[in-house]
């Protein structure tokens, strides 16, 4: 009986595997095998990696019809419709490279080229790294980007702007599309307002590039470049929310339009209503907030094959900060203390081909600006238009890359400040002429000169030159040098002159400020058999400022004091970048900034406030393509600042400690046409209070009722005041948000 039932199951399990079968094949890119690729049948566990020689196999599939895909970072993945019936199946793939491995960058030199044949080094992030950790603005989403931070300036209404390599946020040129329309008043009050949904990569730029963009970029440009319509999804649809009541919603959908057209519709809503104090002094932690974006764009192919695009958003957001019982009762009174700050903003973005034959281009946009701000009992009312026009001709002669320009930028800007009695007008026309000239195959230079005319200012040349040696195919060396120039606008730029108690002291005319910068920029690919894919990316620069205006918090403790420098300042430093694809399952993206900001007056040196000596950043990725989950392990790390301190008796810290805001997120993509997404964000739950008695000085008398004052103006210590303050929020380095659960949800049908 024994035997019997022994026979038994070596037949059932001898029909089982009767019943079962093999898929094999081989991996290919190029006709080269490709080790350590990733296979797997959809909707099910069975998934292999190729081996050494791009082989695998899959086994004990029972017959059906199947989906099964190969992929691998750096490369297109591919999906294919396989049937089992009675016999083993034989599946190859030969996969493309995608442009991640050499990304088409335009930001550098106003033209699409490869990122290895650029003698500008450009930074570029494709919207697979935002996922990485979801923000609802590109303003939180550059976090984690090595030598870019998103500096917030006020602890109560969260306003900020964007450093690059140490320089303050004015420096820093946000462009859309390559048109300069994010400045002034919205470097300050608009940057929250760009939704991620609308990114297809982001460019970064650091150095000046004033030759090509202007005046304003001084420091360096960032690249907001929009999806376009035939790569975006037919439908998409983008919602997480956060333990702190935090929402977010992207929804966007594109259609054709006629026999040459489509159309690319956006739109981004989100709101924060839920007020949280977790350090007790009776203000919000992070201000409420509703803003909506709406953002469409229109591309025409025209007869003669030249195109048009036409974009366009709308943003409004209502946020404030303040006292946990301020209301909008409040609001302008000096009985609750709240910010409350109505931003209303239209933009317009077009890029026309002529149609001739030579390769010109005409391109133009237009913002519209409103203001409505309070800050305690300060209110701010500005309006701001920029419009920005000029023609672009790109030619061709031998071994020169030229390109010619001519433009215009017309500036409206008003406020009720003092320091603008009547409406400021101004049209500077600027031409700009470029030469990138072939030395060899293996060298370029790049000459390149502006000219702008500034009424306040006379004539203004901004030159800047450019030398690239490829070395090999995956070594490049470049060396940039260049020039600044850039008209400070005090008001639309400095948050903290209109809030807080301090008094903004303009001791004279502000002239222009000047720089002179060099950087020196070294890449490496390494490609390795094993399918292993490294990038290096090393940077050095010098900055030198002839003028530059640095707000003065330590002459008086009660003021703000903008002059002309009566000296120079400085900015230098190193930046390392570490790009690796080890497998199909885990890339990591390393990046380490030491930089030295300094100013030198009347001989003496002394370091900037918010200015840290280094800084670091990652992004960690793990996918398990059997379970269908992605795990991403994003942070930043920052060292020590000096901060705003109200006097020598001030309790707070005068230097940050070292600190990194840490987070993960665990992404699920096996359902077809859906993601879900989970994480937790500010792991290690860092806030600015940390060995802090407070974070904002007097939160109990933010209106200075209880403060007395000397017969010079200091603030004298009392009893009931024994450190010496005045109300100030301005004591912000960190974001004040502490650790939070959030949950999302992705749909997109292609």
């Amino acid at each position: 009986m024994k035997y019997i039932f022994i026979i038994l199951l070596f037949n059932s399990a001898l029909a089982n595997s009767q019943n079962t079968f093999n898929i094999e094949g081989t991996i290919t890119s190029n006709r080269k095998s490709l080790p350590y690729a990733n296979i797997y049948i959809e909707n099910t566990a069975f998934g292999q990696s190729s081996n050494e020689n791009g082989k695998y196999i899959i086994k004990n599939i029972e017959p059906g019809t199947y989906t099964i895909r190969a992929s691998f970072t750096g490369y297109k993945t591919i999906i294919k419709k396989i049937e089992i019936v009675n016999e083993n199946l034989k599946v190859n793939f030969e996969l493309e490279e995608t442009e991640s491995l050499n990304e088409i960058v335009i930001t550098g030199t106003l033209k699409a080229v490869n990122s290895l044949e650029t003698p500008i080094p450009v930074e570029v992030y494709s919207a697979t790294f935002f996922k990485k950790n979801p923000t609802p603005n590109i303003f939180e989403a550059l976090q984690n980007i090595n030598g870019v931070r998103p500096q917030i300036n006020c602890n109560v209404c969260n306003t900020g702007d964007i450093h690059i390599n140490g320089l303050e946020g004015p420096y820093t040129l946000v462009l859309i599309d390559g048109m300069p329309i994010v400045s002034g008043l919205s470097t300050v009050y608009g940057l929250s307002g760009i939704p991620n949904s609308l990114i297809e990569q982001v460019e970064i730029v650091k150095g000046p590039a004033s030759s090509l963009y202007g005046s304003e970029a001084v420091g360096g440009l960032i690249n907001i470049i929009t999806k376009l319509p035939k790569n975006a999804p037919l439908f998409f649809a983008d919602s997480f929310t956060t333990s702190w009541g935090e929402f977010n919603l992207d929804v966007g959908l594109k259609a054709k339009i006629g026999e040459n057209g489509s159309l690319l519709l956006g739109t981004n809503y989100f709101n924060y209503n839920n007020p949280i104090d977790n350090n007790h002094d009776n203000f919000t932690d992070v201000p409420l907030q509703e803003r909506i974006s709406v953002f469409q764009k229109w591309e025409f192919k025209q007869k003669k094959g030249n195109k048009l695009s036409l974009a366009s958003r709308f943003f409004y957001e209502d946020r404030w900060g303040g006292e946990l019982q301020w209301n909008k009762s409040f609001r302008g009174g000096d009985a609750v203390y709240g910010e409350s700050i109505y931003t209303k903003r239209y933009e317009i973005i077009g890029n026309y081909e002529l149609p001739i034959k030579e390769k010109v281009r005409f391109q133009f946009s237009y913002s519209d600006h409103d203001q409505n701000s309070v800050y305690g009992t300060t209110l701010y009312l500005a309006k701001q238009r920029i419009g920005f026009g000029q023609f672009i001709w790109d030619k061709t002669l031998n071994h020169h890359d030229l390109l010619f320009g001519v433009g215009a930028r017309y500036n409206f800007y008003n406020d009720n400040t003092t320091a603008t009695p009547k409406a400021d007008v101004i049209t500077i026309p600027s031409v700009f002429v470029q030469d990138e000239i072939k030395l060899s195959e293996r060298q370029k230079l790049l000459l390149g000169m502006r000219y702008d005319y500034d009424d306040r200012h006379g004539s203004i040349l901004t030159p800047r030159m450019a030398y690239s040696y490829k070395l090999t195919e995956d070594d490049i060396l470049r060396v940039n040098a260049g020039t600044g120039f850039r008209v400070v606008n005090l008001f639309t730029e400095e948050h903290a002159a209109l809030t807080g108690a301090r008094d903004v002291v303009i001791t004279e005319t502000l002239n222009p400020e000047t720089s002179y910068n060099m950087n020196i920029n070294y890449l490496k690919k390494i490609h390795l058999k094993s399918g292993m894919i490294f990038t290096f990316d090393a940077s050095a620069w010098y900055t030198y400022f002839k003028n530059a205006i640095i707000p003065d918090y330590d002459t008086n403790p009660n003021q703000i004091i903008y002059n002309n420098l009566d000296g120079f300042s400085t900015t230098k430093g190193f930046s390392f970048n570490f790009d690796s694809t080890f497998n199909s399952n885990f890339k990591a993206l390393l990046g380490f900034t030491f930089q030295d900001v300094s100013k030198t007056e009347n001989s003496v040196k002394s370091r900037p406030i918010l200015s840290e000596k280094f800084s670091g950043t990652w992004a960690l990725s793990y996918k398990n393509h059997k379970t269908n989950i992605l795990v991403d392990y994003s942070g930043n790390l920052y060292g020590p600042m000096r901060l705003p301190l109200l006097g020598s008796l001030d309790p707070r810290q005068a230097y940050s400690p070292t600190w990194s805001i840490q987070n993960i997120q665990f992404t699920y993509d096996g359902l077809h046409h859906f993601e879900f997404y989970a994480g937790v964000k500010n792991l290690l739950n860092w806030t600015p209070d940390k060995g802090n008695p407070f974070i904002i000085a007097r939160a109990h008398d933010p209106f200075d009722k209880n403060v007395e004052f000397d017969s010079n103006g200091q603030v004298m210590p009392t009893d009931e005041n024994p450190y010496a303050l005045t109300f100030d929020p301005s004591y912000v380095y960190a974001p004040n948000q502490g650790r939070r659960l959030f949950f999302g949800l992705r749909y997109k049908i292609d």
